[in-house]
């Protein structure tokens, strides 16, 4: 019978000295996980890992006090499928929600979610096949994309760096093979912020192919004035203008605005998103809706969260986790979204996908390796090791 041996986490400090609009990053920690089972492998016993995606803190205390004596009391069997011959990972969602009250997601969406990631990378690791298309045939009919479109996330504030910098960022990543870029705004006042974007977008050199990116820094007023200002420039998209529970201030937005929106990366229950797509405002021909499956409880939950939206006349195809990691590029592929997010750059060792692998025109072919591939990922193994 398949059983959970050993549960690990560890708290790493990401140690990035750069802002968004609205927090720090240099003393950000985040969580990592090991779920080791007794299946043997080439002599080893089979290890599912999992990793918190950016701007949430480490969960060490929820994980080792909550989540982790949870699944130890659980009889072995009650974490099987029904066939007995793998993990469930939604039985697991439930034994590590028991006594857990509704509402009031705080940090233990993401020490579920990280749980859950380790999980599913056992659950494709014990089938023997990448995780996406595990995904694709449990929940996609069998379809899945062999290309994810990808944008890569940076154009953070840093002390001492001026627009210079931000240029050769912002070409490096399209030197490296990306064909979109995402950069940050409302950190600074809107003369400043419009003269970083057309330096960005004079590199890009199509408006089209730069989204900004203000993480909820606006209120009504200001998210209005900087969204006039940017609206004839025909960008990508304006992301996370307000507060990520103010579907009022969304709304607005929406009504006033002839421009592509985006959010939802912090929200972390289905419920949220049910609220967003009702309330928002939000063009589901248009906008786009970029839950975090590691942040919001997991690929469980996530799956959740693609129900409701669809229920809603919304469809796959709008969505792009946020994260910029492996786990939601398999998602991306096994699910057909419209594409994922990555940080080739920042947050590092977590940024990024395996070191061989490199964008063609945007777009990421995923790697024939069981489970999720962190594997392949040199600098995050040392991590882990």
């Amino acid at each position: 019978m398949i059983e959970i041996t050993s549960l690990r986490t560890r708290a790493v400090r990401m140690e990035e000295h750069m802002r968004n609009a609205y927090i720090s990053f240099a003393e950000m920690t985040g969580s990592i996980v090991e779920v080791e089972t007794n299946v043997m492998r080439d002599g080893q016993p089979l290890v599912g890992r999992g990793f918190s995606s950016n701007g949430r803190y480490a969960q060490t205390e929820i994980l080792e006090q909550r989540v982790f004596p949870r699944l130890k009391r659980a009889q072995p069997e009650a974490l099987l499928d029904a066939a007995g011959e793998n993990l469930d990972p939604f039985k697991a969602w439930d034994i590590m929600m028991e006594n857990e009250k509704p509402g009031g997601h705080g940090e233990r969406s993401v020490a579920v979610g990280v749980v859950d990631m380790a999980l599913w990378d056992l659950v494709a690791k014990i089938e023997g096949r990448p995780l996406c298309r595990v995904l694709a045939d449990r929940f996609n009919h069998g379809r899945m994309d062999t290309k994810v479109y990808t944008y890569a996330a940076g154009g953070y504030y840093y002390p001492e760096r001026g627009i210079d910098a931000l240029r050769d960022e912002m070409k490096s990543y399209l030197d490296s093979g990306y064909d979109a870029v995402k950069m940050k705004v409302g950190g600074a006042s809107l003369r400043e912020d419009l003269r970083r974007i057309e330096a960005v977008v004079e590199v890009v050199g199509d408006p089209g192919r730069v989204a900004v990116d203000a993480n909820g820094r606006f209120n009504l007023e200001q998210a209005l004035d900087f969204g006039r200002a940017i609206e004839p420039m025909g960008l990508k998209w304006y992301e996370e203008a307000g507060d990520p529970l103010d579907y009022g201030l969304q709304a607005e937005l929406s009504e006033a605005l002839n421009l592509p929106m985006a959010t939802g990366e912090n929200l972390f229950s289905h419920q949220d998103v049910r609220n967003l797509v009702r309330f928002g405002g939000m063009d589901r021909k248009r906008d786009f809706l970029q839950m975090d499956p590691v942040l919001a409880y997991g690929l469980v939950e996530y799956l959740r969260m693609l129900r409701v939206i669809e229920e809603a006349g919304w469809t796959r195809r709008r969505c792009i986790p946020h994260g910029g990691h492996s786990f939601a590029l398999h998602l991306a592929a096994g699910l057909q979204l419209f594409g994922n997010e990555s940080y080739p750059g920042v947050f590092q060792p977590f940024g990024g996908f395996g070191d061989e692998m490199t964008p063609e025109a945007g777009m990421f072919a995923l790697p024939d390796v069981p489970g999720i591939g962190i594997e392949l990922k040199s600098n995050l193994m040392e991590l882990f090791q």
